[in-house]
């Protein structure tokens, strides 16, 4: 029902998931109104989006999704928010993002340089988990806090706004309800 006439080439799919034709603005625009919508109290949508987001700054490509899902069950967040919070971690954040938590986990375990690697090299070899190891474990650690503190300030940022949009929602249609309960006689004697 709401598929596309004509299927898009897999080439331009990939092109709207790094650069959406709508515009990257309208785009979040989008995913913050469909977190608003959510049901659930503004508690559990804001875990939810907290532990998307804390699962972004995370090495562990692939996984971020389920994992942010699983942090939500166990602290009854929205698992749906969870998925959304994710998109935190994004073609465009991902490299601050890696640069700051590899850089925080070197400095948290005293390293004093950076791992040279060769990815090409290196992912060819028999040892890639071997040569990977050494960038792995400090972007692990310093993700850690990293994510912490971008999750806090996800989960207030997000509170905040669902709990005012909840309450203008339900305003909104109790105002009409009202409007409703009045007969059109009642309105024109008044």
């Amino acid at each position: 029902m709401f598929q596309r006439r004509v299927a898009l080439h897999p080439i331009r799919k990939l092109r709207e998931a790094l650069w959406p034709s709508m515009g990257w603005r309208r785009a979040t625009v989008y995913v913050w109104r469909r977190v608003w919508r959510l049901s659930g109290t503004p508690h559990a949508v804001a875990v939810g989006i907290a532990a998307g987001t804390f699962m972004s700054f995370t090495p562990f490509l692939g996984f971020h999704i389920v994992v942010a899902m699983l942090i939500a069950w166990v602290f009854r967040g929205n698992l749906v928010a969870a998925a959304f919070g994710t998109v935190v971690g994004n073609p465009i954040t991902y490299p601050p993002i890696w640069w700051a938590t590899y850089d925080l986990g070197n400095w948290m375990i005293g390293a004093q340089s950076r791992a040279e690697v060769d990815l090409t090299a290196t992912l060819m070899s028999s040892k890639a988990f071997d040569a990977i190891l050494p960038v792995l474990v400090p972007m692990a650690l310093g993700s850690l806090p990293l994510g912490l503190a971008a999750a806090v300030v996800a989960y207030f940022l997000t509170k905040g706004s669902v709990a005012a949009y909840q309450l203008s929602r339900r305003e909104k249609l109790e105002a009409r309800i009202l409007k409703r309960d009045v007969s059109p006689e009642q309105e024109f004697r008044e």
